[in-house]
């Protein structure tokens, strides 16, 4: 019961930090994922990092914002910070290799690989976040993660963190060539609209709990709500209030799905004045009550059992 009690209060870096071959402030590189599953399963966590896991034998389930999903020889899961992470079966032969990234080094290092900077990319891998590789890519992703491992590992000299930089940004660019045969990624567009609105998605997908109002997002970013609704609806089809609705409902839905939480307590996570407010504002985006929704996920669970 001890080590349950632990793994609870602790963060998800911490918890990645103990299976970790190296670790320092903006990078942990990972070799032995399997070792969690010699404690006790733990309350979901909310990922504080980006994280790439290459399953490389074995079989593995495990829920990523309560969608459950398994991963096996090849598959390549994709996590990015604020996602709702629980384990589940991890079998004895289970073999992985990846890396997590602090958000602010991730960002940085996304932003130099200008091509990583893409929306569609974006919402594809929240909608898919395992990949299935074929061999030469799994192949590719072990061979970065080699070279990372070696040059963090190995002895420092003067260019190290220009050389580790510059590893993850060829990978990143590897990555994007390898998504194309997923979806028709848009090439990029250098302009004042296009950078305000990637600094927006950044700002609200980043944040936890999310502010609900356009005007806070708006002066974060120094214009006006009009401008950056205008600006939203031109690079992606949505109102900025549209974005933020989307990815509050993301949050709601998630929580809603695990039992760990009364719905009163869901309300103060996510900084509603009061219950019935957040009751008013389910209804009106779900179609349903908090508690009707809930009700009507037991129900498909009982028709599934």
């Amino acid at each position: 019961m001890e080590k349950e009690i632990e793994l609870i209060r602790m963060s998800s870096t911490e918890i990645m930090e103990k299976v970790a071959a190296y670790k320092d402030e903006q990078i942990i590189i990972l070799n032995q994922v399997n070792k969690v599953n010699e404690t006790e399963q733990y309350s979901s966590i909310r990922a504080d990092f980006f994280l790439a896991i290459l399953c490389l034998r074995g079989k593995a389930s495990l829920s990523l914002n309560n969608n459950s999903y398994e991963i096996g020889r090849n598959d390549l899961m994709i996590c990015h910070p604020q996602t709702l992470l629980k384990h589940g079966m991890i079998g004895d032969d289970f073999e992985c290799c990846g890396f997590c990234l602090s958000p602010e080094y991730a960002k940085r290092i996304f932003v130099m690989s200008t091509s990583a900077n893409n929306w569609y990319s974006r919402l594809y891998l929240e909608q898919h976040p395992i990949i299935s590789l074929n061999d030469e890519e799994s192949q590719l992703f072990c061979q970065y993660y080699n070279l990372l491992n070696s040059k963090l590992t190995g002895t420092p000299h003067r260019h190290q963190k220009e050389l580790i930089n510059a590893l993850l940004q060829a990978f990143i660019y590897e990555f994007q060539d390898a998504m194309e045969k997923y979806i028709q990624l848009k090439p990029i567009a250098f302009n004042s609209s296009n950078n305000l609105f990637n600094a927006f998605m950044e700002l609200l997908i980043s944040s936890y709990p999310k502010e609900r109002s356009v005007s806070y997002y708006a002066n974060r970013l120094f214009v006006t709500s009009k401008y950056l609704s205008a600006v939203c609806k031109e690079n992606s089809g949505e109102t900025a209030s549209d974005l933020i609705t989307c990815y509050v409902m993301k949050d709601i839905v998630c929580l809603l799905k695990s039992p760990d939480k009364s719905i009163k307590e869901i309300a103060n996570e996510l900084n509603f004045a009061t219950l019935s407010f957040f009751g008013k504002y389910v209804k009106r985006n779900l179609g349903l009550s908090p508690k009707e929704y809930r009700e009507k996920l037991s129900q498909q669970e009982g028709n599934v059992q």
